[in-house]
C-alpha cells in the first residue's frame, strides 16, 4: 500500500546558531568552588553524597569527575547518590544502569555508588505535603546537587528542571516524587517545587549546587556552583539563560515530524515538549484552526528509543505513529512506573505502529488528507536535543533561502531507505 504513496523529496539543512566558546570544565569547577567558597563548609573525612540524575547531560563524566576531585581534594570521601526520583523502574540496579550508561561507575569514578531507594520523611511543606528525603543523603555530612537547569516539560514559569527539582524529585526518590506530582494537580508544579524545596534546603544538609547550562549544540555552555542559601534566586537567573540558548525547529508550521529517537537521557518527557509543542498534560494534534499550538505539528512519527533510556518509552503516547520494532523494546514495568509516579499515564501510551518506516511514512502522510503529498512539509530530527542539522522536505525550500539562519547543504532527493525498508541514516 506505501508504494502507491508519494513522498516528499528531503534536503539537509543546518540551523546557524551564534557560537559558543569550549568550555574548560576542570578549570571551571575549581574556579566555582572556590569562589563560592563551598569547600569552607566541608571538614576533612566528611561523607558527601554526590546526587547525580537520569538526564544525558553532555560531559557529565567529566563534570562528575571534577566535582569529586575538588572534594577529595578538600579532605571529603564522596560518593555517588543516584538523584533519579523512579527512573530506572524505581530500583537501586535500574538507577546504576541509567548511571553505567553516561560512563559513570565505580570504577571509573573512583568512589562508591549508593543506590539505595530507602527514604525517610523529615518534615512537612507549608501546604501539608509531606516531604521525603533519601536515607543515604539525609544521614550524609552534606550534599552536592548536580543537574542541568532547563525548561520544564510539565510547566512553564520561573522554575524548570535544575538544582531545586533534584531536591525534592532526585532526593525523594519514587515516594517523593508521588507526593510532589499528587500535590502539584491540586496545587500547581512550581508552587509545590518550591514549597517542598524550602522543606528540603532547610532539613538535609546540602552544601551546593552544581548547575549546568547547555547551548544550542547540546554542549556546556555554563557550570556554577550554588551555595545552599542562594540556590531558588540564583537558578531563575540560569532558567533564563538556558531558555534563551535552547534550540527550537526552525518551522512552525509542520505536517510530519519524524524523530529518529526518544528516551529519558534526551527529555524526562521523552522528547522535549518545548520543542514539539505537545505538552505532558494534554495536547491535540488537530488539523481544525481551533487548537493550534506553536510550533503546529499535525503528525509525529517516532521510530527508535535511545540505548540509554533501558526501555522507558516515556513520551511515545504523544506521537501519532511508531514503529513495531520500538513497541518490542519498550520495557513496559519501568515505563509504567515512571509514567504512573509522574501521573502522566498518557505518556506511556502506545500509537499506530508498523513493521517499516516505509510503511509509518506512509500512512503518517496519508492520515493528513493533503492534495499533493509530494509537497506536504516534512522535517526529520534526530531527537529534540539535536537540533542543529535537520532533513526537511521540498515545500520548505523557500523559506530555507529566505531565512538568515538556515543553511541547505545539498539539492533535494527521494527518501531514502535501507533493505530493511527503514530511514537511511
Amino acid at each position: 500500500m506505501s508504494a502507491l504513496i508519494p513522498f516528499p523529496r528531503m534536503f539537509a539543512v543546518r540551523q546557524k546558531f551564534p557560537p559558543s566558546p569550549p568550555l574548560d570544565i576542570p578549570a571551571t569547577v575549581q574556579r566555582e568552588f572556590k569562589s563560592q567558597k563551598a569547600l569552607s563548609r566541608i571538614k576533612s573525612g566528611a561523607r558527601i553524597a554526590v546526587a547525580v540524575g537520569s538526564r544525558g547531560i553532555t560531559n557529565i563524566k567529566s563534570i562528575v569527575r571534577e566535582v569529586l576531585d575538588v572534594l577529595k581534594t578538600a579532605g571529603a570521601k564522596p560518593f555517588i547518590l543516584p538523584a533519579m526520583g523512579s527512573h530506572g523502574g524505581a530500583t537501586p540496579e535500574g538507577q546504576i544502569e541509567v548511571l553505567e550508561s553516561y560512563g559513570l561507575t565505580e570504577q571509573s569514578m573512583g568512589v562508591p555508588i549508593r543506590a539505595s531507594m530507602e527514604v525517610e520523611r523529615i518534615g512537612v511543606s507549608a501546604d501539608g505535603v509531606d516531604v521525603f528525603c533519601s536515607v543515604e543523603a539525609q544521614r550524609s555530612d552534606g550534599i552536592v546537587l548536580i543537574n542541568r537547569v532547563k525548561p520544564h516539560t510539565d510547566f512553564q514559569g520561573t522554575l524548570g528542571s535544575g538544582v531545586l527539582k533534584m531536591s525534592v524529585i532526585g532526593l525523594g526518590k519514587r515516594a517523593g516524587a508521588a507526593a510532589c506530582h499528587a500535590a502539584a494537580t491540586r496545587l500547581g508544579y512550581e508552587h509545590t517545587l518550591r514549597s517542598i524545596a524550602r522543606v528540603v534546603l532547610r532539613t538535609a544538609p546540602i552544601v551546593c549546587g552544581v548547575a549546568i547550562v547547555e547551548n544550542q549544540f547540546h554542549d556546556t555552555a555554563r557550570i556554577a556552583v550554588l551555595n545552599r542559601d542562594e540556590i531558588e534566586e540564583r537558578e531563575k537567573e540560569l532558567l533564563e539563560e538556558a531558555r534563551r540558548l535552547m534550540p527550537r525547529l526552525p518551522f512552525d508550521d509542520i505536517d510530519l515530524l519524524i524523530v529518529d529517537r526518544i528516551g529519558k537521557n534526551i527529555s524526562g518527557a521523552g522528547m522535549d515538549p518545548n520543542v514539539t509543542g505537545r505538552w505532558v498534560h494534554g495536547y491535540s494534534s488537530s488539523l481544525g484552526p481551533d487548537n493550534q499550538a506553536s510550533p503546529l505539528i499535525r503528525r509525529i512519527f517516532v521510530r527508535d528509543l535511545t540505548p540509554e533510556t533501558h526501555g522507558n518509552a516515556i513520551g511515545i503516547g504523544f506521537a501519532d505513529i511508531t514503529t513495531t520494532r520500538l513497541v518490542s523494546a519498550m520495557d513496559k514495568q519501568v515505563t509504567y512506573i515512571n509514567a504512573l509516579t509522574s501521573l502522566t499515564p498518557n505518556g506511556a501510551k502506545i500509537p499506530i505502529h508498523f513493521d517499516t518506516d516505509r510503511e509509518a511514512v506512509a500512512q503518517g502522510l496519508a492520515s493528513l488528507a493533503l492534495p499533493d503529498l509530494r509537497q506536504s512539509k516534512v522535517v526529520r530530527i534526530a531527537d529534540t536535543l539535536s537540533l542543529v542539522n535537520l532533513e526537511v522536505s521540498e515545500a520548505y525550500a523557500s523559506l530555507v533561502k529566505q531565512r538568515g539562519g538556515l543553511e541547505a547543504l545539498g539539492d533535494p532527493r527521494e527518501m531514502r531507505f535501507d533493505a530493511m525498508e527503514n530511514l537511511a541514516p
